[in-house]
């Protein structure tokens, strides 16, 4: 998959898909719009201190080290599975800015979790640990349930197969009847998805340059 490198306006970086005419993140700032979406409506609504968090798009690891950073900071444990087809060069990776841009003591951190293992469970530190899955979210088996699901695929527009009821009823089944799914996208057609899968839907307002987003209860 080509990529090609841009700076958002809250000045983090992220990457360009030519052939898909998308981007990894909003234009408007990709760390502002993955602290809004991922981690306050998606970690601290939840308010637990002990998380199963699963990812739908590791992309370029910006979620997991917020979630990383989340953990070491706010004194609870995550356990951080992430799926992704088409994971980054070493290239792409090392102009990615995120950890000069973040007030934290470990940036090394963002590295590892990169040059981690796939397809093995890797403690990066006490409280976080990260499972990392090269496989296309149509094919994952899941084998423990989660508390979280981050679905950060493309937009439906341009990947509309990872947006259907049987995606979401796979990851439905995969969280703990109360768990939660976020998501930045609000289509209508994403909508009535989440729903056929089981989904009780809740609008919220979004990040910067994006007037809302989705978050989705399994119900107890």
């Amino acid at each position: 998959m080509e990529r090609s490198f841009i700076e958002t306006e809250d000045g983090s970086s992220s990457l360009y898909v030519p052939g898909l005419n998308e981007h990894y993140h909003s234009i408007h700032g990709a760390i502002q719009e993955s602290l809004h979406i991922f981690i306050r409506a998606g970690i601290e609504f939840y308010g637990q201190k002990n998380i199963s968090i699963i990812e739908a798009g590791f992309g370029t690891g910006l979620n997991a080290y917020l979630s990383l950073i989340h953990a070491e900071t706010q004194n609870c444990t995550i356990h951080y599975t992430t799926l992704e087809k088409y994971p980054l060069s070493e290239k792409e990776i090392k102009v990615l800015n995120y950890p000069s841009l973040l007030p934290f003591k470990r940036p090394e951190l963002f590295e590892v979790l990169h040059t981690s293992p796939w397809e093995e469970e890797v403690a990066l530190t006490p409280r976080f640990t990260c499972l990392k899955h090269n496989t296309d979210f149509r094919e994952w088996q899941p084998a423990t349930k989660a508390d979280i699901v981050f679905f950060d695929a493309f937009n439906p527009d341009v990947q509309p197969h990872l947006w259907t009821t049987e995606v979401f009823r796979r990851f439905y089944e995969a969280l703990q009847p109360g768990g939660i799914l976020v998501t930045y996208c609000v289509k209508g057609i994403v909508k009535q998805a989440l729903r056929n899968a089981g989904f009780t839907l809740k609008r919220l307002p979004g990040p910067p340059g994006k007037r809302e987003m989705l978050r989705a209860t399994r119900p107890l």
